[in-house]
C-alpha cells in the first residue's frame, strides 16, 4: 500500500436520477445514488474503464442536504412497428421519471490503489487520460464540480451506512449482462458529523463482485 491516506472529494450534480432496479413505466429514483454508482463515477473520473481493477475498495458517503425531488414526462422512442417512422405513432409513449435537483454529496475513498490514482489527477491533472462528461448515474447526469479535501468544520450531514433492517436497498455490484449476478446490500441514513469514519465503522462500504 502507498502512502496516500483517505482521500475526501466533495461533488455537486445539478440534476440526476437513480433508478430504482425493479421500476419500468414509472421510473423511480432512490434517494442517494447506490454505492455501485458512486464507484464507477469514481473510475470515470480517473480515466479507468476496468471495474475489477480496484476492487475491495471501501468508500463512504453522506448527503450534506437532501436533495430536491420532482417528476418529469418525457418521449420514449420504441420499435413497435417496422413499418412506421420511429417517434411516429405506435413507435412512442410517454414515460413519467422522477429526478433530483441539487445534489450535494461527500464521499470518502479508503487508502489504497484507487485513493492514490484521485491523489495523481489531483495534483497533475495531465497525467490522467479521460474522454467525455463526467457524470454520475445517467450519462446527462453531469457533475457540475469536484472539490478535493473540503473543509466543512462541525457541519452534519446524512451518511450511507450498512444496516441489515435498513429500507434502502442498493446495489454495490451491478450486472450489466442480465441482472442476477447484481449484488445488494441493505442500508439507511443516519446524521453525523463529516469527519472520516474509524476504519472499523459501518459506514465504510467494500466494493466487491462476490456474495457474503
Amino acid at each position: 500500500m502507498g502512502s496516500v491516506s483517505n482521500i475526501s472529494l466533495r461533488v455537486s450534480v445539478p440534476v440526476c436520477n437513480f433508478r430504482k432496479g425493479l421500476a419500468r413505466e414509472y421510473l423511480e429514483t432512490e434517494a442517494v445514488p447506490p454505492p455501485s454508482t458512486i464507484y464507477g463515477f469514481l473510475l470515470s473520473m480517473v480515466g479507468k474503464e476496468d471495474r475489477n481493477e480496484y476492487l475491495g475498495t471501501q468508500i463512504a458517503y453522506a448527503l450534506l442536504s437532501r436533495p430536491e425531488l420532482s417528476t418529469t414526462l418525457r418521449t420514449i422512442w420504441r420499435i413497435k412497428s417496422k413499418k412506421t417512422a420511429p417517434g411516429i405513432g405506435n413507435n412512442r409513449r410517454p414515460d413519467y421519471q422522477e429526478i433530483l435537483t441539487g445534489l450535494d454529496l461527500l464521499i470518502w475513498v479508503s487508502a489504497g490503489a484507487l485513493a492514490e490514482r484521485i491523489d495523481v489527477q489531483q495534483k497533475d491533472f495531465s497525467k490522467i487520460e479521460r474522454g467525455g462528461g463526467l457524470s454520475l448515474g445517467e450519462s446527462r447526469d453531469l457533475v457540475n464540480d469536484i472539490l478535493y479535501s473540503p473543509e466543512l468544520g462541525e457541519r452534519k450531514g446524512l451518511w450511507v451506512k450498512r444496516d441489515e433492517e435498513g429500507d434502502l436497498t442498493l446495489p454495490i455490484w451491478v450486472d450489466h449482462v442480465g441482472s442476477k449476478d447484481t449484488i445488494w446490500r441493505q442500508f439507511s441514513l443516519e446524521e453525523g458529523a463529516l469527519r472520516a469514519p474509524a476504519s472499523d465503522d459501518v459506514r465504510w462500504i467494500a466494493i466487491t463482485n462476490e456474495r457474503e
